[in-house]
């Protein structure tokens, strides 16, 4: 069990966190942040830059989030967003039980991957009982096990320009007259490669249930709770993230949140 305490880390970084975190709030105050020429949320964009290089400056690659025993889990993981896609893709992989559901990994990689769940809990896993602290206020602490990120990488051996990982879901958390858009989510290669990020398909010693992401969802654990994105449906290495959604880095980062949500 680590001795690292997130709450340490707050601190550490705290006066260089100012008006960034404002971005994470989630209040309705904030609702101008959405406007990619608003003075303010180009403000807050840059020191959430400055945060984001102090914190790594700080904790390093390989810090690691706080783990908790068995005894400290005193009740279920709370779901958070979208808890049962209407995807007509993901429905029918759920009512087989996610038996045909592959893994898809492309981008800037050597080998390009198409992983059964069978295969990725054939690969090394890793189990921790980690703290989820969500943007809306509240913690929740569960056991999660799944395969490291850093071992589907490396099978996929990424290119040496691969600075981002992006996490391409089913679930669908807008539609509109342009079309619907699925929740997507990036982390860095460092996060990628921390032994404690990892594709979890397991909750509470149970297979994951579907109201938290199943078959697969993100754990990346020294970052805010939607940084974790569930209904993982494919993995693309890219050197930037302009091309994606409103080129932030995520959906919630499209309408304001940080990019780098550390804690």
């Amino acid at each position: 069990m680590s001795d690292y305490d997130p709450a340490r880390r707050r601190l550490l970084t705290a006066g260089l966190v100012g008006a960034s975190s404002l971005a994470v709030s989630g209040c309705d105050a904030f609702d101008m942040l959405t406007d990619r020429d608003n003075p303010v949320r180009n403000f807050i964009e840059g020191a959430n830059g400055l945060t984001y290089r102090a914190q790594r400056i700080l904790l390093g690659r390989d810090a690691l989030a706080k783990e908790f025993t068995r005894a400290d889990i005193r009740q279920p993981q709370r779901p958070n967003g979208v808890t049962n896609p209407p995807d007509e893709d993901y429905k029918a992989l759920a009512a087989n039980d996610f038996r045909g559901y592959r893994l898809e990994v492309r981008g800037m990689v050597s080998e390009k991957l198409s992983l059964s769940l069978d295969e990725l809990q054939a690969m090394p896993s890793r189990t921790q009982i980690t703290r989820h602290d969500c943007v809306e206020g509240w913690s929740c602490i569960a056991e999660w096990s799944g395969v490291p990120l850093s071992a589907v990488l490396e099978r996929a051996k990424p290119a040496q320009g691969a600075r981002f990982v992006v996490f391409h879901c089913f679930d669908t958390i807008e539609r509109g007259l342009s079309g619907n858009i699925r929740y997507y989510e990036s982390i860095d290669m460092m996060d990628a490669y921390h032994p404690q990020t990892i594709l979890a398909y397991g909750l509470n010693r149970e297979t994951l249930p579907v109201s938290n992401g199943a078959p697969l969802r993100l754990r990346v654990e020294r970052q805010l709770g939607y940084k974790m994105a569930k209904y993982v449906r494919a993995i693309e290495l890219v050197d930037r993230l302009t091309p994606f959604g409103l080129g932030k880095g995520g959906y919630w980062e499209d309408r304001g949140y940080d990019w780098y949500a550390g804690i």
